[in-house]
């Protein structure tokens, strides 16, 4: 699957568990309906994944990335009220620590927010 279509499915399965539960819930509430829909779709998903990050080959920290999904998308999940700027750097900060190109920074707040992150190459 292209990664146009496999963004388009995470999307829409955003939009599905905003519509079905509405706003106002804790982020881990959307994280794991999220995970129920995208895994129903057949689609490989990780939550909570573990990541190690490096400075000079020096582990120097560890987070937990929110859904890997197909190994090709980090998606940060947020139930806020408005994304501020950190939260579109702590996703690129992701794809950097992971290696995977792609991202996506969703919001479950009044209504989904959606922001598609790449990582850039030097």
């Amino acid at each position: 699957m292209d990664i146009d279509r496999l963004t388009e499915k995470i999307i829409g399965c955003a939009y599905k568990v905003h519509n079905s539960l509405g706003p106002g819930f804790v982020e881990k509430v959307y994280e794991n309906a999220l995970r129920i829909d995208l895994e129903e779709r057949r689609l490989k998903v990780k939550q909570q994944e573990p990541v190690t990050v490096y400075y000079r080959e020096h582990i120097v920290g560890e987070f937990s990335a929110d859904l890997i999904i197909e190994d090709r998308i980090v998606v940060e999940l947020k139930a806020i009220r408005n994304v501020a700027k950190e939260h579109e750097v702590q996703l690129v900060n992701y794809l950097n620590a992971t290696k995977i190109d792609h991202g996506l920074l969703i919001n479950f707040g009044s209504s989904v927010e959606v922001k598609r992150k790449f990582r850039e190459y030097d």
